[in-house]
């Protein structure tokens, strides 16, 4: 249905979701590359940076087919399967962003609270190995998902609410029993999302701790300052979150339209504001982008 009672004004909102993908896409592309080209970017911290672009890029390809269908084409059929498949994607990419940014959250955490071992412990074997760990445990968690719905009837319609393939959206129209789906769907977001939110404040909870100790107020910022693109970031992933889950638990009677944007706030988004976010507040990416963009004309002979 893309954005249920709203029948005119398509073009608009098909440009503003061009525009979207396109800030989202080459975003996070620029990311990727300048870490790749910049050998001072060659860091722990900028290399879980770069799986978050990779990550955000993932979300953004998912819904892409059938978001740019369904108002640039109106075209809003999709097949069974290739549903199963776009709702798979999509939660497993949801799911891996919120394991790199736990592993963000530790990496602050050894730079402020040991610094003098960051390099021992944050190695990249590390890195690539925690990477791995992350895409790992969400693939495995998201596995079931698949065959838990393809096993139900579907009587009460084909009619989806959103302009892409989400696992409670499949269950209104869904007929049967679908107690499994709502116990395992419960376990997989307590698995990731409550398991890394819970870890990620108490990693912040200890870097709070470490930077008060310091003395000066001066060395006090400098800390907090390394943080803060990060903690823009989780409040863009996780605050949507909130919202949506607030929203389908205790407004119910919500008029369709809020429960549709408020997912499409949490699926395009992050993904938008990321590059956004460590292009203005990250020195290194920013000096990184204006040596791009600035680079030394060749000496007249």
């Amino acid at each position: 249905m893309g954005i249920p009672g709203i029948q005119k004004g398509l073009t608009w909102i098909a440009l503003i979701f061009c525009i979207l993908y396109t800030i989202s896409i080459v975003g996070n592309l620029s990311i990727l590359a300048l870490v790749f080209w910049e050998a001072a970017l060659h860091q722990p911290m900028y290399y879980l940076l770069s799986m978050l672009a990779l990550n955000d890029l993932g979300v953004s390809l998912s819904t892409l087919p059938t978001v740019i269908s369904t108002f640039c084409f109106n075209y809003n059929h999709v097949g069974f399967n290739a549903c199963l498949v776009q709702m798979f994607f999509i939660h497993t990419f949801s799911f891996t962003e919120s394991g790199i940014l736990l592993a963000m959250s530790l990496d602050r955490f050894v730079a402020i609270c040991d610094p003098l071992r960051y390099a021992t412990v944050l190695t990249h074997n590390r890195i690539l190995a925690v990477g791995l760990g992350i895409l790992t445990r969400s693939f495995s968690t998201l596995f079931p998902f698949p065959f838990l719905v393809k096993r139900l009837p579907f009587c009460k319609g084909n009619v989806l609410h959103h302009s892409y393939c989400l696992h409670p959206d499949l269950m209104k129209v869904a007929c049967g029993d679908i107690h499994v789906n709502n116990i395992y769907g419960l376990f997989a977001v307590i698995f990731t999302y409550g398991v890394d939110s819970t870890f990620i404040l108490l990693s912040y909870a200890l870097i709070l701790r470490a930077v008060l100790a310091v003395i000066s107020r001066e060395q006090q910022l400098k800390a907090l300052n390394t943080c803060m693109s990060h903690i823009c970031a989780v409040l863009a992933f996780y605050v949507p979150i909130i919202a949506v889950s607030t929203i389908h638990r205790f407004w119910k009677s919500a008029p369709p339209v809020v429960h549709v944007t408020m997912s499409n706030v949490y699926l395009f988004v992050p993904p938008m504001l990321n590059p956004i976010i460590y292009s203005v507040k990250t020195k290194a990416i920013r000096r990184g982008i204006l040596k791009f963009f600035h680079k030394p004309r060749p000496e007249e002979g």
